[in-house]
């Protein structure tokens, strides 16, 4: 499997000490670093499960649906479900 998680933190932007005066971008982006999605697709043509960022952006391929939960859980994220 692909390293995930190989560019770190995706949030250019610190957040505010207040959260109040959150900036639209930062308000875009938080949480960013920490949700991610598994979704299968076809790859080479095999079926595989690709693990995105929680704005869509795909970071990794997993041979199947626990071996890529185990990355994003490997790698202190929280796994969201889509609906």
């Amino acid at each position: 499997m692909n390293n995930p998680f190989e560019n770190g933190d995706r949030s250019d932007d610190k957040l505010p000490a207040d959260l109040r005066r959150i900036t639209g971008p930062q308000l875009l982006t938080l949480g960013m670093s920490h949700l991610a999605y598994v979704k299968s697709v076809m790859h080479d043509g095999e079926l595989v499960v690709a693990i995105h960022a929680a704005d869509g952006t795909p970071m990794a391929v997993a041979e199947d649906e626990e071996s890529a939960l185990d990355a994003i859980l490997e790698h202190e994220m929280i796994p969201t479900l889509l609906q």
